[in-house]
């Protein structure tokens, strides 16, 4: 296989990565908490647009916009529901929950759905494929992958920088105390920053789906390895879990292509690597709080 189709390949899945990654980052950024169970909320609101795409036989563009305003919700309702009870929890404690509402959540659409595999298509298919170059090709869902997460990547890192939401945000990371003495109603903020993470978890969601297949238990390899490209990159850093994903997606597709037998295990390779020589990631800022 030529280098170029290598390079094509790893970075159209390494943005795949990178979008899943902008949706972990929303509520870490806000929180300071790694939500696992990102990717069954992804998970289950693919199996929404399954369902009313394959039972209602409805346009896919209507029933891509009634699975965001059902995956927005879904998050708000699992923030709502599960963590703002939750009286003064430690780290490990929302962790613990999160893994509570994954379990949940997989053990309600393996009940719906059922436990086979099932296909879901895009308009943009991963058989339909342009030759730019001669002897290297990319398909529509790759050119999809692409368009979509720069999109999503310069949208969100406006939004924290300019809009007073984002920076409201920000704020409550960093100090939820004094966050809440400055007017800033941080309940408002943690539900926005769930149902808005788990709105952009779908889009990628559909995208992993339509190129392998759907299943209760399909998001559990890429939510792993999206938790090794937020590493690589920075939790913290918008471009930078992007970039971390496109670093994953081509070590990931040269490695399965050199050594098939080490690509499951590179993403975990990568986390402990970098946890140990640089905790905050590549591409962000190291922040020490006082107390």
């Amino acid at each position: 296989m030529p280098v170029g189709q290598l390079i094509i390949e790893g970075l159209a899945i390494g943005a795949c990565y990178g979008l899943f990654g902008m949706a972990v980052v929303i509520i870490y950024k806000t929180s300071e908490v790694v939500n696992f169970g990102q990717g069954e909320m992804a998970m289950f609101s693919t199996f929404v647009a399954y369902h009313i795409l394959t039972y209602y036989h409805c346009p896919f563009w209507t029933a891509f916009l009634i699975t965001l305003i059902f995956a927005a919700l879904l998050g708000m309702a699992i923030e709502f529901v599960f963590l703002r009870p939750a009286k003064d929890p430690s780290l490990l404690g929302l962790i613990v929950i999160t893994l509570g509402a994954e379990m949940l959540l997989m053990g309600l659409a393996s009940w719906k759905w059922g436990a086979e595999q099932k296909e879901f298509n895009l308009p943009m298919s991963y058989q339909v494929t342009h030759e730019p170059f001669a002897g290297i090709r990319i398909s529509d869902w790759a050119i999809a992958v692409f368009v979509t997460a720069a999109i999503i990547m310069v949208l969100m890192y406006l939004f924290f920088k300019f809009t007073k939401l984002g920076m409201a945000m920000r704020a409550t990371q960093q100090n939820q105390h004094a966050a809440k003495i400055m007017g800033i109603r941080t309940e408002r903020v943690f539900s926005f920053a769930w149902g808005f993470s788990s709105l952009i978890g779908v889009i990628a969601a559909m995208f992993f789906s339509a190129k392998a297949t759907l299943d209760p238990q399909f998001m559990m390899e890429p939510f792993l390895k999206t938790f090794a490209a937020a590493v690589l990159g920075g939790l913290m850093s918008i471009p930078g879990v992007f970039i971390g994903g496109e670093i994953l997606g081509l070590i990931e597709n040269f490695f399965g292509y050199i050594w098939p037998e080490w690509k499951p295990i590179i993403a975990f390779v990568i986390i402990v690597l970098v946890l140990c020589i640089r905790p905050s990631g590549l591409f962000a800022k190291h922040y020490v709080k006082k107390v």
